[in-house]
Parts: C-alpha cells; sequence; structure tokens
C-alpha cells in the first residue's frame, strides 16, 4: 500500500508539473509555430474529406483571376501596359452584371487615380455604379486591434461601390494566414468589416459578433479547386458577346454567384501562405472568409479549461503506468499510446471542426512520462543505455527496440555473420559540385541524403556513413533478419524510384541532372564498433563489402544504375525482378562474378528486350563472339537502346579473337 502511494503522488507530481510547464510555455508562445504547424496536418485532411464530395460548379463563390496569363494576353494581345486602363475592368463588371452574379468584389485597392487620365477613372466608377453590386477594398493598417490609420480607394469606387471591404491582415508568426480578423472598429465606434465579411453582410449574413472577430478559417478547398477564370477570357467573352458572337465563358455560369477578383501572377505581390498551399493568391483567403459565413463553419477553439484538464489527466495516468515497472517494450509501448492519445483527440476535434491543440497534449506527455521513465530506470545498467547512445544515429527505432528486448545480439568488439551490404554513389558529382555555390550543394545534399536515408531506415537497414555524396548501409546487424537481401534489394529499388521522382524538381531548383549508381552484395564480414576508446564507428569489414563497393563503380561498366552480385541474386531471385548482365573480375579477387541488373520487385512486367539479350549474353558466354556482336547491336541500335548491349558491343569489337567473356575491372 506504500508503495502505492509513493507512485500515485510520484504520478501526480509529474502531471501536475508537466501541465504547468506547458502552460507556461503556451503563454510564452514558444510551442506556438509547432502547433500552428500541426494544425496545417490537420487542415489539409480535412480539406482532403470535403473534397470527395465537393463539386466546383455547386459552389456559392467564383473566383476571377489577374494570373500571369492574363498580364501576357494584355501585353501580347492588346499592348497594356502594367496596371491596366481600368475601363477594361468595366468590361469584366458588365460580364458579371450580365451574367446576374449576385456581388462582385475586387481585392485590389485603387488608391491613387489612374495614369491614363481621369476620363478611365469616370468610365470605372460609371460601369460600378450601374451594376449596382460592387464591392470595393481599402486598407487597415497596423495590428488591426483598432482602425486608426486607413488607405482609402478613389472616390470614383468609394462613392459608386455597394459596400467596401478590408483586405488587410495579420498572418501567424510563419506568415500563413490561418486566421482572419472579420471587422475592426475605428476611434468613433465605427465597424470596419473585411472585405469576405461585407460581402456576407450585402446579402443579409454577416459574421455572427458573439463569436468574436478573430476567427479560424476552414479551408476546406486547396486554391485550385474553386471554381476559377482568369480576367483575360473574362474580358474576351464579354467583346464578344458585345460584337455577336460566342464567348469562351457563358456568363450564365456566374448566375446567383457571389464573385471574387484578385491576383495570382507572382509579380503582382498578392500571394499569400495557408495551410492547404504554400503559395496562393491573396483572395483565396477572402473567398474562405466568406464561404465559412455563408456555411457558418468557421473553425472552432477548444476551451482551454478542458484542454488543461485533459493534459492533466492523460499525463496522470500515463505516469502511473510507466512507474508500474516492466520491461523497456512496455514502457515505451505506454510512451506511444499516451503519446497517440492527443494526436487522435486533435485529429479527432478537427474531424468535428475544432481545433484541439495537439503539440501542448504531447509536450506534456512526453514531459510527464519521460520524468517517469527516469525515475523508473535510474538504476538501470549501462548496457542498454550505452545501445541506445551508440546506435540511436544510424539504427531504426524498430531495430533498436528489438536489441534493446535482447543486448546480447550486439557483440562490442566485433562479430562474424552474413550481411547485405549497400553501397551508392552520385554521378558525376565531382562536376556537379563545381558548379554550384556551396550553400546550394549543402541544400541538395541534405534532401537527397535524407530522402535516401529515411528509406534505408525503414527498410529496417542500418546507416554505416557518409562519405561525401556516397551512402554505406547495410541489413542483418546488429538485429538479425533473415531477409536481409530481399530487404536490402527493396531498399535500393525504392530509393531509385525515389530520385527518378524528384529528378525533374532537382534540375529546376539546382540544375543537377540527378543519378545515382548502387552496387549490392550479400557475404560473410566482421560487422561491430570498430576504433579508439573515444571515437568507434559501428562498421563492416572484409571481402564481401569490398566487393558491394566495387558493384557500384562497376555499373559504369554496364552503364547501369543498379547491380547486385550473384550472391545477392541467388537469395531474391524468387521476389525481385533482375537480368543477368556478365560476369566480372574486380580488383583484389581473382574468381569472376556474375552481375546482374535489379530492375524492380517479382510480378512487375519485364522490360521486352530482355529476353534478346539474355539470348545475346548466352552468345557471349559461349564465345561465339560474331553471333554475338550482331545480336549486341541489334539491341544497341534499336528501339530498346540497351546501354549494356552497347558496351557489350564496343567490347566485342576489340577482341574479336581470343574472346573472353569475363570483364576485368582495372580500376577500383
Amino acid at each position: 500500500m506504500k508503495n502505492l502511494r509513493r507512485k500515485l503522488l510520484q504520478s501526480g507530481l509529474l502531471a501536475v508539473t508537466a501541465t504547468v510547464l506547458v502552460v507556461g510555455l503556451l503563454a510564452s508562445g514558444a510551442l506556438e509555430r509547432w502547433e500552428n504547424s500541426t494544425w496545417d496536418w490537420r487542415a489539409r485532411m480535412r480539406a482532403a474529406r470535403a473534397a470527395k464530395t465537393a463539386q466546383p460548379d455547386s459552389a456559392e463563390i467564383c473566383l476571377i483571376l489577374m494570373d500571369q496569363q492574363s498580364l501576357d494576353w494584355g501585353r501580347k494581345t492588346n499592348s497594356l501596359p502594367w496596371p491596366w486602363p481600368r475601363e477594361v475592368y468595366a468590361a469584366l463588371i458588365q460580364f458579371c452584371r450580365r451574367g446576374g452574379a449576385r456581388d462582385l468584389a475586387f481585392d485590389a485597392v485603387f488608391t491613387e487615380p489612374s495614369v491614363m487620365g481621369v476620363r478611365d477613372d469616370q468610365i470605372f466608377g460609371e460601369a460600378i455604379a450601374a451594376s449596382g453590386f460592387f464591392l470595393g477594398a481599402f486598407f487597415v493598417h497596423g495590428d488591426l486591434t483598432r482602425a486608426e490609420e486607413i488607405t482609402m480607394p478613389i472616390a470614383e469606387v468609394a462613392d459608386n461601390a455597394l459596400a467596401l471591404g478590408n483586405v488587410s491582415d495579420i498572418p501567424d508568426d510563419d506568415g500563413v494566414f490561418r486566421r482572419i480578423t472579420l471587422w475592426v472598429e475605428t476611434a468613433a465606434g465605427d465597424t470596419l468589416y473585411s472585405l469576405g465579411a461585407a460581402v456576407a453582410r450585402t446579402g443579409g449574413k454577416g459574421p455572427d459578433p458573439r463569436a468574436g472577430r478573430r476567427r479560424i478559417l476552414d479551408y476546406r478547398r486547396p486554391a485550385d479547386t474553386w471554381r476559377i477564370f482568369n480576367v483575360a477570357e473574362i474580358i474576351q467573352s464579354e467583346l464578344r458577346l458585345q460584337e455577336g458572337g460566342t464567348p469562351n465563358v457563358d456568363p450564365a455560369i456566374l448566375r446567383g454567384k457571389h464573385v471574387l477578383v484578385g491576383y495570382s501572377a507572382p509579380g503582382l505581390l498578392d500571394l499569400r501562405s495557408t495551410p492547404l498551399n504554400r503559395v496562393a493568391p491573396g483572395v483565396v483567403v477572402h473567398a474562405t472568409a466568406l464561404d465559412n459565413i455563408l456555411e457558418n463553419r468557421f473553425i472552432r477553439e477548444a476551451p482551454r479549461r478542458g484542454v488543461y484538464l485533459v493534459m492533466l489527466v492523460l499525463a496522470f495516468l500515463g505516469s502511473w503506468l510507466v512507474l508500474q515497472g516492466g520491461s523497456m517494450a512496455r514502457a515505451l509501448a505506454v510512451l506511444v499510446v499516451f503519446l497517440l492519445l492527443p494526436v487522435g483527440l486533435s485529429f479527432a476535434a478537427a474531424v468535428g471542426g475544432m481545433w484541439w491543440p495537439l503539440v501542448p497534449g504531447t509536450v506534456a506527455q512526453l514531459l510527464a512520462l519521460g520524468g517517469a521513465m527516469v525515475l523508473a530506470w535510474t538504476t538501470e545498467g549501462r548496457q542498454k543505455r550505452f545501445i541506445r547512445s551508440a546506435f540511436r544515429h544510424y539504427l531504426s527505432p524498430q531495430v533498436i527496440s528489438r536489441i534493446m528486448e535482447d543486448p546480447e545480439r550486439l557483440k562490442l568488439g566485433g562479430e562474424r555473420r552474413e550481411l547485405t551490404i549497400f553501397f551508392s554513389d552520385l554521378e558525376g558529382f565531382t562536376t556537379l559540385s563545381e558548379g554550384l555555390e556551396p550553400q546550394q550543394l549543402t541544400q541538395l545534399l541534405n534532401e537527397y541524403l535524407t530522402d535516401m536515408t529515411d528509406i534505408i531506415l525503414e527498410s529496417g537497414g542500418t546507416l554505416d556513413k557518409y562519405e561525401g555524396d556516397a551512402i554505406i548501409a547495410f541489413w542483418n546487424a546488429p538485429a538479425d533478419q533473415p531477409d536481409h537481401a530481399s530487404r536490402a534489394c527493396r531498399a535500393a529499388v525504392l530509393c531509385q524510384r525515389k530520385l527518378a521522382s524528384r529528378r525533374a524538381e532537382f534540375k529546376e531548383r539546382f540544375g543537377a541532372e540527378m543519378r545515382m549508381r548502387i552496387g549490392l552484395n550479400t557475404g560473410p564480414v566482421i560487422v561491430g564498433n570498430m576504433g579508439s576508446s573515444q571515437r568507434f564507428d559501428y562498421t563492416v569489414l572484409g571481402d564481401a563489402a569490398n566487393l558491394a563497393a566495387r558493384l557500384e563503380g562497376a555499373n559504369k561498366v554496364f552503364g547501369t544504375y543498379l547491380m547486385i552480385s550473384e550472391f545477392t541474386h541467388g537469395v531474391v531471385r524468387d521476389q525481385m525482378l533482375a537480368r543477368a548482365l556478365g560476369s566480372l573480375r574486380v580488383v583484389g579477387r581473382q574468381q569472376p562474378v556474375r552481375v546482374y541488373e535489379l530492375e524492380g520487385f517479382a510480378g512487375e512486367e519485364e522490360p521486352a528486350h530482355w529476353a534478346d539479350y539474355r539470348q545475346a549474353l548466352k552468345l557471349c558466354d559461349g564465345g561465339r563472339a560474331a553471333e554475338a556482336a550482331a545480336a549486341m547491336r541489334a539491341l544497341h541500335e534499336g528501339a530498346a537502346r540497351d546501354p549494356a548491349a552497347g558496351q557489350w558491343l564496343a567490347r566485342l569489337a576489340e577482341e574479336e579473337e581470343g574472346f573472353d567473356a569475363v570483364w576485368n575491372l582495372t580500376r577500383k
């Protein structure tokens, strides 16, 4: 009973301490950026759910954007300078009026008279007045706690518009617009509404004042899923209608719609970050606010007292369970469950339209359960602590967990065991590095190495080291992995496919054509901690590791990018898609090795020319040089353009007499 009371007291103290610390962190704003980022995940989840049923044509809101295409059309077709003459917008207003739009709001503050002269503004003002549904914009400076400085549009807009709306707002600290200020009061007590709120009020449905003026936006649509037109196609359609022609856009599509006009061209400097889009037209923020008002679906904030109470209770329960003792696996399971509880709660709340803080809850669990684990395992042996410290940088969490369950799996000082070893290198890295600035090169390498390492660790691999752009990894140590060859091959294929998926992006951002060569080999090596007592690495030594490194370079011989040895292929032949390339003798090894090109997974379709290549390779192996050359020429010069066949063809031309099918590599 005394022990129970002690653990209950410890759990209570840990829970209270963790909760108080988190409340303090919240008050200081230290967790705000993290919490905002996690909300973006939940917002994207909500948008994905909504997108399954959303139809652009059924939305009450349409957007007309001044995009780059419109600017190009104005410049090339009509020699229109920027800013455009405002009479051009009169045609846009007329089109919306013709189509029966409910109203038309411009997310643009016309603060200066037109450079085209007074008459240009008069024509614009007359079109606004004639429409009866135009809403203009103004800009409130400052933090929006009170409207003390306001930039209004020119009189032709202000005097003729149905209403005006504020288009300024303040993003969160990370620059993302998650919230909107629906109204702000002047010193005289007047209320100035945001553009979206002003549009809603013209239809008799303004924001609920009881819910507060600063609201969290429910971004149900990514920027590109709204019903969107560009300014050029609208103006062209209106001009065709005036000439009696057929428009590109039927004006009837705007009937009964709220139409918002904004900028999306990068040079017009009205792009915003939202939870769904890193870059979106600023008008999307106002369109979302209007949508939320019309549907009464702003995101609700969770009550703070409820959040703190749940945080305290979960921290207490989690700490108490950890303090009951047991294996490390049990403690980690408790930690994972109690970290997932606030995550699950926050996502469930998001489904219901509520922002329940995720980061504070998880931080509280980390603090409380972390403290409990320290209390429970203060006297644990050094061996487990050594394992966690030594391997956390180059092992996946799953592998570490297995070692912690059975520390005898790890023999310090090295052991002999069969591994599958992975060597990779970037093609032409020296040339690539010379053409990039140090900062660019660092960013490129970090992104590339992160992608590849994530795949290796997710497959249960152990990261040995990085050597510049090269990656060295292995499987089946320190934890047993009977399927290590299969894991390594699958990871290698996924690495190549991941790099292929980002190749165009890297080319565009860095001007780098990123291609990677990989060599895989399976065999016995010495694996363990090697080095001095002060500095050591968990690494491998042996002929099998050397062969993997040689195979990476041997890709150059056949024009391939993923080569495995016969020893690896013999294990995975039924699980992977591969073809024999030939036999080669690497530096430092007298016995030839059969090598294979790894293409993909079993069950995937084999390239059509592989069957012909197999026949040609048989001719090479049989010493029938002339016939082999003809077959390889057909493969190399035909539709397949097989690089391996081209390499064989060049070699056959050099060694017509006394042909030996084994390739002898003279360089490492």
